[in-house]
Formats: C-alpha cells, structure tokens, sequence
C-alpha cells in the first residue's frame, strides 16, 4: 500500500485514480475483496458437499434423537406416593384427581403437576412465643415470647401472659391445597382468635388454675368451627395452654393479691368449719334433751298406770277378802319398812328362858360382824 506525497497530488491511496509514482517501489496493490470472495466460495462448495453426503443419515439421527428426548419427557411423569402421604394431580392449575399410595402416573410438566403432602404427621404451631430448635417440645424460653400474640385480656378486665401450642393435621388435601393460603398462619391466627374470644369471657383466677382444661376445650372447638367454616381440610388434635400468668411486670403484686385471698379463704373454711362444728353438737344437745324428757315423761305415766293397775288389783283381792288382804299389806308394808333395818328376834315362849332387858344385843351383834 502506497502513501501519498508530494508527487500523488495528495489525493488518497485508496480513490481510483489513486496511482504508485513513487521510482523507488514498481510493486501492485493486492485486491482484498477479491481474496475473500474467493474464500467464501470456496467454503460453500465444500459445505454443500458435505451437506449432500450427510443429508439423509443426519434426518435418521435427528429422528432417533426426537424419540428419545419425548421418551425422556414422558418417563418424568411417573411418582410414587409413599405410605401416609396424598398426592393431588393438578392439570393447568386445575385439580384432575388424588393419588393412591404406590407408583403413579401423571403427564409431565407443564401439562400435569403433581402435588405431595404427609397427612399423617402432626405439625405444631406456637402461640405467643417461638420455640428454637434447641428447644424441646413443651419447654418454654422467656426470651422467645411473641408479647403482641401472648397478652389477653381477660373477663374481669385483667391482662393475663398466655402461650400454648396447636397440634393439627390434613384431613383433606384437596381443601388444604385449594381453599386456604398460608396453612400455618391460618392456623396460628385462627387459635389466636378463638383463645382471645375464650379468656374475654373468663377470670384471670379460672384462666390460670382450675378452669385451664376448659378454656383448652372451648378454644379448640371454637378453632376447629373457624377453620371447618373456611373449608381448609385441617382437623385440630389438640390444644394445650403451657403457661397463663400475669404480666412479668405485675407478677409480684398478683401473686400478693392471692396471698391475701387465699389467707382470706382460709379464715373463711376455718369459721365455716366452727360453725359446722357447734351447731350440730348444740342440735345433737337439744335433741338428746328432747328424748330424755320424753323418756322421763313415758317413764312417768307408764309407772303411774302400773300403780294405778296394782293398786286396783289390791282393791279387787281386799273388797273378796278383807282380812287376809290386810294382813298381806301388813306384812309387805313390815317387810319395806324392816328391810334395812338391823333386828333381834327374841323367842318370848313360855318353855324358853327370858332375856334380860339390859343385855346389850346390838352391841353384840355388831362385834360378831
């Protein structure tokens, strides 16, 4: 390629009329588009032979390749639903059909889409608070607690710190998929709701000691309504309070407030007791009264008739023999009379010495007891 100089007129080396002056160089310029024509050319006539010889072998392979490559896409259809799992088969987001257990079959993707769940598994959701994976089931961490879940208020107009967990499964898949998005959420929010709506109706006292069970059973069913109403496919198994308290930040106070109730009960069982002590012993008193003056009475009368009946029968014997019914008075009247009194017989019989008047016989007696 030639620069121009001086001599070329300073016109470009690259116009047509672009001409070598230069006496010291007689070489000619190369032809570049010539070159790559010819190149190009000879490039299409190798690669329409090659295309020629190789035409029909590759329409063969491009074929075989075809068959396999659907092959493929259909043998990603096939799935197995293992024990205690459902699987739904959606086709273009429409549901078609449920599974059984065992290998299945569904056309692939994009067409049918198949979806697995267990149904047999019980899944757990925590209410005003969150359990770590350290943590075991059940076990409660105070750094975990969900303040704006946990606080209630209950019927009495007291705030109460509750935190308990719901245990739930699929019942029906179908629902499950279709009906209700976020599963878990529905479920946490739903026993959230229901256990508000339960403590609003009950005390503080019932929420946190002997009334825990039934608050449990009315939030699950309340729950479980909630959830049968919006068609979700989840049954609620169980619902357990871990913890119903006051606030940390009352909790002192409260529990001095029933420190003092329960002193306040205590005095009240233990009057209650005295007075369920007395009363019968003073009615048990008044009635032991009553039944001796009855038995004094009855007593009474029975022994005024008896004599009234003895003395009439005496009447009958002395109005038929006068003088042997005194007589027998006499000697029964001598016999009470004389009955505890000491005595001396003396024989005053003819036949037999006297005895002295002054002989000291009671004196006598006495010495030989």
């Amino acid at each position: 390629m030639v620069m121009g100089n001086e001599n070329n007129n300073k016109k470009s080396p690259w116009e047509d009329d672009a001409v070598d002056v230069s006496p010291k160089r007689n070489t000619s310029q190369p032809n570049f588009d010539d070159f790559f024509n010819k190149g190009h050319s000879s490039f299409n006539d190798a690669f329409k032979k090659f295309k020629n010889n190789k035409e029909t072998g590759n329409s063969k392979l491009f074929s075989i390749l075809l068959v396999v490559m659907f092959g493929l896409w259909l043998a990603t259809g096939f799935y197995v639903v293992d024990e205690g799992e459902e699987a739904l088969v959606i086709r273009f987001g429409k549901y078609q059909r449920t599974a059984t257990t065992g290998l299945n079959y569904h056309i692939p993707s994009p067409i049918e889409t198949a979806i697995k769940e267990k149904v047999d598994i019980l899944r757990k959701e925590d209410v005003g608070f969150r359990s770590s994976s350290s943590t075991r089931i059940g076990a409660l961490d105070s750094s975990n607690n969900v303040p704006q879940e946990s606080l209630m208020l209950t019927g009495d107009e007291n705030i109460v710190d509750i935190n308990f967990i719901v245990q739930w499964k699929i019942t029906n898949l179908k629902n499950f998929v279709f009906n209700v998005y976020n599963t878990r959420e529905t479920v946490r929010s739903v026993a959230e709701s229901a256990m508000r709506e339960v403590i609003g109706v009950t005390t503080i006292d019932k929420a946190i000691t002997d009334g825990r069970s039934s608050v449990e059973m009315e939030a699950k069913n309340l729950s479980q309504g909630l959830l049968n109403m919006y068609k979700s496919g989840v049954e609620i198994t169980s619902l357990k309070l871990l913890r119903a308290e006051p606030p940390v930040e009352v909790i002192d106070a409260f529990r001095d407030v029933q420190t003092a109730k329960t002193d306040k009960e205590r005095e009240i069982n233990r009057a209650l007791a005295f007075v369920n002590e007395i009363i019968p012993r003073a009615r048990g008193e008044a009635s032991k009264v009553s039944l001796e003056s009855e038995a004094y009475r009855a007593e009474v009368v029975e022994n005024a008739q008896g004599e009234v009946g003895r003395f009439n029968l005496v009447y009958d014997q002395y109005r038929r023999a006068k003088e042997i019914t005194k007589k027998r008075l006499y000697l029964e009247s001598m016999e009470q009379i004389l009955q505890g009194v000491d005595k001396i017989i003396v024989d005053n019989n003819k036949n037999s010495p006297g005895v002295l008047p002054y002989l000291p016989l009671n004196q006598l007696e006495n010495k030989s007891r």
